[in-house]
């Protein structure tokens, strides 16, 4: 490969709560065992290097005073758009820049539904959307994903139809990639869950900030360019941070075609005078949406298909009692552990705290909304993954 992703990064004391953060209360690592970092959705892999060539590149200029976003920033996106996506006939007028795509939830959310209002979600749900919308006064209804017989997550149309229905609900929220399920949703799922909210006449939200991180043998398809409809009552979401790993830097952005959704959104989000672009953020976009950042996509999405390969099988041949579906896109897997805990007459607090004490940093998966969940993060070296699952088959599942 022509960029490092066996290397182990040491980010201790380098601003990140993915190493210097324990996600549980009243867990700790035992001694002798290291950290590895598999909780919080960011990446330990180095980011690829035009990122930071034009970031110094910039910082080399003593003067960082007001500015408007060059041309240079839409340009780039709508060519990462339309290559990596296939996206034809984006214009700058589309795009609008947003410190997150949480930010852009939640002014959408106030933009197009009142306090007290119902909104629907899939369950699992991203936590995030969860705080977002509740924080604003919103009362989240959930459509739950299925698991079919070959246990794959599944929308189920009729409970999505019926609950917007019921609680008179015209504002939705569409995760895709789904985040924590790992689904690449196919063009005809797509198709019908639009179906739905159109006939309901849902403004819809599509977060797919995690369109370039499919995995081998899937493909990301835009909501927006499933139908006309589709593409004038939806507000979709992206952004560099989760494909290159810049969170820290801040800086998302929507692509709105109607203009009366987009204007609605854009004042909501200028309210709080806070939605502003950071200098060195629209440098590290420019830097990522390079001929190497699709190269380095390219590769990274191999690494991330052999570690969920690998990772996948080895929790089923080894770890029984945890089912858990094949993700198709992301880097995170959902554990179900409910037969295991009760097989082993263990909490789901102390299942949680046993994988933390041999240094394995896991997450809890049931503010998601399922009551046994983990969520593992596998954007790590290989060798990291090996580790990981070796400690919990010897001291957790097996001991």
């Amino acid at each position: 490969m022509k960029y490092d992703f066996t290397s182990i990064i040491d980010r201790q004391g380098k601003d990140s709560i993915a190493v210097d953060v324990i996600p549980f209360d009243n867990a700790e690592v035992a001694e002798g065992f290291s950290k590895i970092p598999m909780w919080v959705a960011d990446m330990n892999f180095a980011t690829v290097p035009t990122i930071q060539d034009a970031i110094i590149e910039r910082a080399k200029h003593p003067a960082f005073g007001y500015f408007d976003p060059r041309e240079e920033y839409y340009g780039k996106i709508i060519e990462w758009q339309n290559t990596r996506n296939g996206v034809e006939g984006l214009t700058k007028e589309a795009i609008g820049y947003e410190n997150g795509v949480l930010g852009c939830v939640s002014s959408a959310a106030q933009a197009f539904s009142a306090p007290g209002e119902a909104v629907l979600l899939h369950s699992p749900t991203y936590i995030g959307f969860t705080h977002a919308l509740e924080s604003i006064g919103r009362k989240i209804i959930l459509s739950d994903l299925v698991r079919d017989e070959e246990g794959i997550w599944r929308m189920d149309y009729e409970d999505m139809d019926r609950k917007l229905k019921e609680n008179h609900i015209h504002f939705a929220v569409f995760c895709s990639p789904h985040n924590p399920c790992g689904r690449v949703w196919t063009r005809e799922e797509i198709e019908k869950a639009m179906e739905v909210y159109s006939r309901n006449n849902c403004v819809v939200v599509s977060d797919e900030i995690w369109s370039d991180l499919t995995l081998e043998g899937h493909k990301h398809i835009p909501t927006q360019s499933i139908s006309e409809d589709a593409r004038n009552r939806t507000i979709a979401v992206y952004a560099p941070s989760k494909t290159f790993n810049l969170a820290g830097l801040i800086g998302s952005y929507h692509i709105i075609y109607n203009p009366y959704l987009r204007d609605r959104v854009r004042k909501q989000a200028e309210l709080s005078h806070y939605n502003s672009m950071n200098v060195l953020s629209m440098h590290a976009l420019i830097g990522a949406y390079q001929p190497e950042g699709h190269e380095w996509v390219d590769e990274l999405r191999h690494v991330l298909t052999e570690n969920v390969e690998y990772a996948y099988s080895y929790i089923l041949d080894h770890f029984s009692g945890v089912e858990l579906a094949k993700p198709e896109g992301t880097y995170m897997l959902y554990l179900d552990c409910e037969k295991f805990c009760q097989e082993h007459d263990m909490s789901m607090d102390e299942l949680i705290r046993a994988g933390i004490r041999v240094g394995v940093i896991w997450q809890d998966g049931r503010p998601f909304h399922r009551p046994y969940a983990i969520r593992l993060n596998l954007a790590l070296p290989h060798s990291l993954v090996a580790e990981a699952m070796a400690r919990l088959d010897k001291y957790v599942f097996n001991k």
